[in-house]
């Protein structure tokens, strides 16, 4: 598990806003990217001076931190950020973002309101829209904004811009009414505050402008917001203490206010979810400093920032870096776990197909949206061409350690040679001994690794000359009998080396399959979870509109609800059907053909053969009408 983030002593601006230029800084980036834990990310967006840092206080479980003011002036500027370890989950991060509060008569900029609350939703898992007052018309007139979301924000690259696509990508939203002073009752029945939220949000008939105009708001955030909560809170204390509030001790507030308050901190900790991108890929800091920093540029640049370039962006630096960390893994883990040089190559495989394990499950917990498997397969290249370059360690090592073995016993009979007595009376049979206690001495000496016999088989011929040299034809004979088994005994190593190799890039390959099966089918699930409450959202928006009278409405819903009922079917059969049919379709081996690895031998391949976009259009469709495509891979 990443180790807990550091709680910050005090929030830091993340979006700055002067003159209605939008820019990051870096501290806040900076804190960002060293968070490795998935993000719970809860944003807060509405009017000025309703008391929207309070409420982030609250959740901060701090009295203090974003500044709350008291006085007319808005005191949050652009979007400050606040990381602290999550109060209900272990292993994730609760970073809380208070925005600058909308409709400021002292704003030069009109679309500073637009960006700030576009950010804020684009950033967010859960949105919090805090006012004041009561739901009335002007309430919502103030959250025009987002009848105008499909103009700031793009979901696809491509041209059309369907409002159907947005329920994908938005956050959860949470409406959050201060100082409510409302029975919650229609007429005798009693309400409860989703009842109310809901029975305000109902579209309502007539066909004239005002009527339109009124809908289109209402349906936008029905059709935005699948996940809508409410929360209604009492005025938190005397009016002459107000200007105090952060002074206030607990038993100052009001005991209405303090029960509703914990009510929405518990629902945010226990139900507000973690952060994830289109595909279900949790959001860590790191990839939310990126999602900024693309947001943030494209405003910047006068475009329109779009959700699927960004991620695809995101994805590819995100990846590449998944795939250095993970040859990292295997390096450290191969550096721990290997002492050179190994008894045999079966040990050395041992240790590496435990790092590749490791190496793998690191790089797939980390890349996301690796649609063509393109990191995969830079990946799998990577770490054959490390494991070759720690077989050659090993190689080399063991040369090392038999050259020096062999040295060492060859010493004394160096000496008799010199000193001449092999070319004495009896000086073959001497020779012959003196060699069969170096060979069998040789042979009982640790640790000489996978050379041994190629080593000592090179040493033999060097001393091919020793027979001219003593005029004897036994020493000549002698030699040669122990160079023919030498070879012998190294040819079958080779043999067996090589069978290993194979092997063992069998073994990598099924561990590469299984594990990207696994997480193929882990997609496969998010996406068809994902569709199942998109389906379920429209479903229920369907019933709506039938009960309020809305039919034509009601019969473009039922359209759109068949067309996604469609796309789930075609992504329901299991992964294994869909790798056959891939199979099926003939594309040539030739065409298909995956990056030579080293090692390869006969034209064996251990890597994953990768379709191009082109088959992965054909193999697969849109994933929800995103434009996000999957290409499975054939193993050759």
């Amino acid at each position: 598990m990443d180790a807990p983030v550091l709680p910050m002593p005090a929030p830091l601006c993340l979006v700055n806003n002067r003159d209605g230029v939008l820019s990051l800084d870096p501290k806040a980036l900076a804190v960002l990217q060293e968070v490795a834990q998935p993000l719970v990310v809860v944003a807060i967006a509405g009017p000025y001076r309703t008391g929207k840092s309070f409420l982030m206080n609250r959740l901060a479980q701090k009295r203090s931190g974003f500044p709350l003011g008291p006085t007319v002036h808005a005191e949050t500027k652009g979007i400050w950020m606040w990381c602290l370890p999550h109060p209900r989950r272990q292993g994730v991060t609760l970073v809380l973002l208070d925005t600058e509060g909308l409709g400021d008569p002292k704003k030069d900029d009109d679309d500073s309101d637009a960006w700030i609350f576009t950010l804020a939703l684009l950033l967010s898992s859960t949105l919090v829209y805090n006012s004041i007052g009561t739901i009335d018309q002007r309430a919502l007139e103030q959250l025009r904004l987002v009848t105008e979301l499909t103009e700031h924000i793009r979901v696809r690259e491509e041209n059309d811009n369907p409002a159907s696509n947005f329920v994908r990508i938005f956050p959860g939203f949470v409406w959050t009414v201060r100082d409510f002073t409302l029975q919650l009752r229609a007429g005798e029945k009693a309400l409860s505050e989703d009842e109310y939220l809901e029975d305000v949000l109902r579209l309502q008939t007539g066909d004239g402008k005002k009527a339109k105009e009124r809908n289109e708001l209402r349906r936008c955030l029905r059709n935005f917001f699948p996940h809508r909560k409410l929360f209604t809170m009492e005025r938190p204390a005397a009016d002459a203490d107000l200007p105090r509030l952060e002074e206030l001790r607990e038993d100052e507030l009001q005991p209405g206010f303090r029960k509703q308050v914990d009510a929405f901190c518990r629902y945010i900790w226990e139900e507000a979810p973690v952060k994830v991108l289109p595909g279900g890929h949790e959001v860590t800091g790191s990839v939310l400093a990126g999602l900024a920093e693309k947001y943030v540029a494209a405003i910047t640049n006068g475009a329109v920032p779009c959700v699927e370039s960004a991620v695809t962006a995101l994805a590819r630096a995100e990846n590449k870096a998944a795939v250095e960390a993970a040859v990292a893994e295997y390096q450290r883990g191969m550096e721990q776990g290997l002492v050179l040089p190994t008894p045999s190559h079966s040990a050395l495989m041992a240790v590496h197909q435990d790092c590749v394990q490791r190496a793998i499950t690191l790089f797939l917990s980390r890349a996301f949206a690796d649609h063509e498997r393109q990191y995969h397969a830079e990946l799998v290249c990577k770490l054959e061409a490390a494991k070759e370059e720690f077989c050659q360690r090993n190689e080399e090592a063991s040369e090392q350690r038999c050259h020096a073995v062999l040295q060492e016993l060859w010493r004394d009979v160096e000496l008799r040679l010199q000193n001449g007595d092999y070319v004495a009376p009896g000086g073959a049979q001497l020779f012959k001994e003196d060699l069969d206690r170096v060979l069998e001495e040789y042979k009982r000496r640790p640790d000489k690794g996978v050379k041994a016999e190629a080593v000592l088989e090179v040493f033999l011929r060097e001393r091919e000359g020793l027979a001219h040299v003593l005029k004897a034809t036994e020493v000549q004979l002698e030699l040669a009998e122990r160079q023919r088994e030498a070879a012998a005994a190294e040819a079958e190593a080779a043999q067996k080396a090589a069978e290993a190799r194979l092997e063992e890039q069998r073994r990598t390959v099924e561990e590469h399959k299984r594990q990207l099966e696994q997480q193929l089918k882990e997609e496969q699930r998010a996406w068809l979870e994902e569709q199942q409450r998109v389906l379920e959202h429209h479903k229920k928006e369907y019933e709506a509109l039938v009960r309020e009278g809305f039919k034509r409405e009601a019969a473009a819903m039922q359209e759109l609800i068949t067309q996604l009922q469609k796309e789930k079917k075609k992504m329901e059969f299991p992964i294994c059907e869909r790798n056959s049919q891939l199979h099926n379709h003939g594309h040539s081996s030739a065409s298909n053909a995956g990056p030579a690895l080293p090692g390869d031998q006969q034209g064996q391949r251990a890597v994953p053969q990768l379709h191009g976009a082109g088959c992965a259009a054909q193999c697969h469709p849109a994933l929800g009408g995103g434009g996000y495509r999957w290409a499975v891979p054939h193993w050759e």
